[in-house]
């Protein structure tokens, strides 16, 4: 009952931000692509600039599901780093530790991924990490404990069966997917990184 909880509430959200969070969700929204309500197919008046620089942001935190506190503060990160701020955000954003776990197939959702790093099932060169938002440094390894290994969502894992619902590896992952591997070789390039977001949206939205 509190799965299909969770899942109508991705869907409600995602239908709001316009955008699915879940396998589950982007099929919702291929039946149904209007927003929730009795009121979703009715034409909407244009957005202020501000909603729609806040709406941007919240698409953003939805996609790596992190709350406005950690999203502050990867802004003001990006900021003081060298080069564009609205591509530091999300090159920082991506090599969060549940991000690299999504995104090398060995979760279906970033919730799940998340669960996964909690739970004590993840190493980064063999150290047992279980804090989703740490920064894995390019050149470490990310995998499975030895132990979890042969549990059911990680056999399913392993097969391959996620990667029918996930974008494919990106190149700046080497991932052994039958090992339940993957290795950062560099920092992610915006271009790369398959969230969708018009990032500048996101800086105007804090810089206001």
């Amino acid at each position: 009952m509190a799965n299909n909880t969770r899942a109508r509430r991705k869907v409600r959200i995602s239908r709001a931000l316009g955008i699915a969070l879940t396998p589950k969700a982007e099929k919702y929204m291929e039946r149904r692509p209007y927003g929730p309500g009795q009121h979703g197919r009715a034409r909407k008046k244009a957005d202020s600039d501000y909603a729609v620089r806040l709406r941007e942001k919240q698409r953003l935190r939805a996609q790596y599901g992190i709350r406005e506190a950690q999203m502050t503060r990867v802004y003001e990160e990006a900021k003081r780093t060298s080069g564009l701020t609205g591509e530091n955000i999300i090159e920082l954003l991506e090599m969060r530790l549940d991000a690299l776990v999504l995104r090398a197939g060995f979760a279906r959702t970033i919730s799940q991924a998340r669960q996964l790093v909690v739970h004590r099932h993840i190493l980064v060169d063999g150290q047992r990490v279980d804090i989703p938002s740490f920064r894995v440094k390019p050149g470490q390894m990310v995998h499975v404990h030895e132990r979890s290994e042969k549990m059911t969502p990680f056999q399913v894992a392993a097969a391959g069966s996620h990667r029918d619902v996930l974008p494919a590896v990106p190149g700046y992952l080497d991932v052994k997917l039958e090992s339940l591997q993957a290795t950062l070789i560099r920092r992610p390039k915006r271009s790369e990184v398959p969230v969708t977001c018009e990032e500048q949206l996101v800086v105007e939205y804090y810089a206001r």
